[in-house]
């Protein structure tokens, strides 16, 4: 553990100069300084919030026009074609533009939505406010941090009208398609935009990693060990640790990527033909992108949901009024999962000729995060188990979380076993799967952060009604959307397919696929009402006018109702005990700053 005491008179130095440039100064704090290129925690998370809101709409807006292909593959949308353009003549989509959409849809989702936009926000805001820190480390990286991802935002977003369309390769981007501008018209200029903005997204994330890791190791509050922290602030630093160490690997795959297309060399090529004629490239593997590629791509699983859970544990125990159960085997368990991350990403390789032997070992270990994961569960459950409960939106979608994290994560141990993903793997129980524990379960985690968190962003309480259709509608289509690709997957069928209407084996599909494009609009309308909830609340929703309105332990709490840069206006406070003391005592709550009394029970 940090030297506390030395730690706790530093800040209150920091602070001292902190109020001093307050008093001097203040005048300097205009609207760039203060919203655009600010340099508070909370402002930055705001930031990536609301850019991660536009892109989730955008991505969300992307799978419901290619779920109209999938539905009604004979069917015309005149007003397609006044949005897509050439893309849609005649009111249907091209089979290029449907590649381009699911590609950008994987894209924005995972990496700018339920990477950056979930974990960009609620580790810049809850960091500091839970572990008491007036600020981040670094409170310039952590603006560069939100700018660099902004720019790649900027830069996928230029790719979308380049007149060669975005990059079509597939979120994944496997080479030899990606490779050369030839292979296809969403080969060319759309990979280099994609590729780039990548690029600046993982110095975005490598910057706020860093700062996250330095933050919550070096500044914590007097009093405030490690086992003292909550568990958001832990499933935030493992999370930083995996993509600090992963995010690495697949920027020198994509550089490596760059090289093939534009100077000549053969890291992922050899032996390839096109129309006829012999490329002169030799020597190179797919494979090997493949391997660089996942080794990221699987800890970035755990990047998306890692935060989620632990902002679960938090809203579930504040709403169950008790005590989180087993808090040291859920810190473990988190550990657990952050080593075996790093160990199993070539079960997403089974089909590309792996080693029986070898996949052997990758089958144990992508197993073996089944225990882990089911301790979690298990914590979660007992917590709220005979709790006294309190229905808000935010405890609803963290109920939710568990729920579709049980029925989509047992689905991952047929997958996990190689025999089975032979015939699996890339059909519809692959989307199954990864949509409902990693996309969905992710969402869910994100959508309870933003209901429980909101009054300490915005001052003011988000709409319940709304907030109760939203969880229910989105719960329910989730599962109507989801669940019976599970069957569409086990009947063999394939992914990435423009039409099946032609196929006999898959026809027989045509009014399910119906059903679910027909719930995938509907669910998007629902997410539009809660963007709506979230926008209007900023400005109109009901006024806080209580410090702690739900009777919550922890440091955050304790800042005023609309906290300025640097957080607390006196002393950062000292921290006396662990972030769950509920129903002790005869007591429905005891905060953190509250000192253990001689006759106090142990927790």
């Amino acid at each position: 553990m940090s030297n506390e005491a030395t730690l706790h008179s530093q800040q209150e130095v920091m602070h001292g100069a902190h109020d001093h440039h307050d008093h001097e100064h203040h005048h300097e704090d205009n609207f760039i300084s203060k919203y655009v290129f600010s340099l508070d925690h909370k402002m930055i998370a705001k930031q990536f919030l609301i850019t991660g809101i536009v892109w989730a709409i955008i991505g969300a807006f992307f799978s419901v026009v290619f779920r109209l292909q999938l539905g009604f593959p004979d069917a015309t949308f005149p007003w397609l074609e006044s949005i897509l353009g050439h893309w849609a003549k005649g009111g249907r989509i091209t089979p290029e533009a449907y590649y381009a959409l699911v590609t950008m849809h994987g894209t924005i989702l995972v990496f700018f939505v339920l990477t950056a936009g979930l974990s960009g926000t609620f580790s810049n805001l809850l960091i500091p406010l839970q572990v008491g820190a007036r600020d981040m480390a670094s409170p310039f990286m952590n603006c560069l941090s939100y700018w660099f991802f902004f720019l790649a935002s900027l830069v996928m977003m230029a790719s979308l009208f380049v007149q060669t369309g975005p990059a079509s390769g597939g979120w994944t981007m496997y080479p030899p398609l990606s490779a050369l501008g030839d292979a296809s018209i969403g080969s060319k200029i759309g990979v280099d935009l994609w590729l780039t903005s990548m690029a600046l997204f993982v110095v975005s994330q490598l910057l706020g990693g860093l700062n996250y890791i330095s933050t919550l190791l070096n500044m914590r509050t007097k009093g405030m060990s490690m086992t003292k922290m909550p568990l958001t602030i832990w499933s935030f630093f493992f999370t930083a640790v995996l993509g600090v160490l992963s995010f690495p690997v697949l920027l020198s795959g994509f550089i490596l990527l760059l090289f093939d297309r534009h100077a000549g060399t053969s890291f992922y090529l050899s032996d390839i033909f096109i129309a006829g004629k012999a490329l002169a490239n030799e020597g190179g593997s797919a494979i090997l992108y493949q391997h660089l590629f996942w080794f990221l791509g699987h800890p970035e699983v755990y990047i998306i949901i890692l935060p989620a859970m632990g902002m679960v544990s938090e809203v579930l125990a504040v709403s169950s009024r008790k005590p989180i159960f087993g808090y040291l085997a859920m810190i473990g368990s988190l550990f657990a999962i952050c080593i075996l991350a790093f160990l199993v990403w070539a079960h997403h390789m089974f089909v590309t000729g792996l080693n029986p032997f070898l996949g052997a070992f990758f089958v144990l270990l992508t197993l073996l995060i089944a225990v882990p994961s089911a301790i979690k569960v298990f914590n979660w459950l007992t917590t709220i188990w005979k709790g006294n409960i309190r229905f808000t939106p935010a405890s609803l979608f963290s109920i939710g979380f568990v729920s579709t994290f049980i029925s989509g994560g047992l689905t991952g141990i047929w997958l996990g076993n190689s025999s089975i993903d032979i015939h699996l793997h890339d059909t519809y129980f692959v989307i199954a799967h990864f949509h409902i524990v990693m996309g969905v379960s992710a969402f869910f985690g994100m959508f309870a952060g933003i209901y429980h968190w909101f009054p300490k962003m915005y001052g003011r309480f988000m709409n319940n009604t709304i907030g109760y259709i939203h969880f229910w509608v989105t719960l329910i289509g989730a599962y109507l959307i989801f669940w019976p690709m599970h069957y569409e997957g086990m009947a063999g069928m394939p992914r990435r397919y423009f039409d099946y209407s032609s196929w006999t084996s898959f026809n027989q599909f045509g009014g399910l696929n119906q059903f679910i494009s027909i719930v995938v609009i509907l669910v998007f309308a629902t997410q539009l009402l809660f963007v709506f909830n979230f926008f209007y609340s900023i400005f109109k929703g009901r006024k806080l006018t209580e410090q702690n309105p739900w009777k919550a332990t922890s440091l955050e709490w304790t800042t005023p109702i609309n906290p300025g840069h640097g957080n607390w206006p006196g002393e950062i406070p000292e921290v006396h005990r662990w972030a769950y003391d509920y129903s002790k005592d005869g007591r429905d709550f005891i905060p953190q700053t509250e000192p253990i009394g001689p006759n106090e029970s142990a927790h």
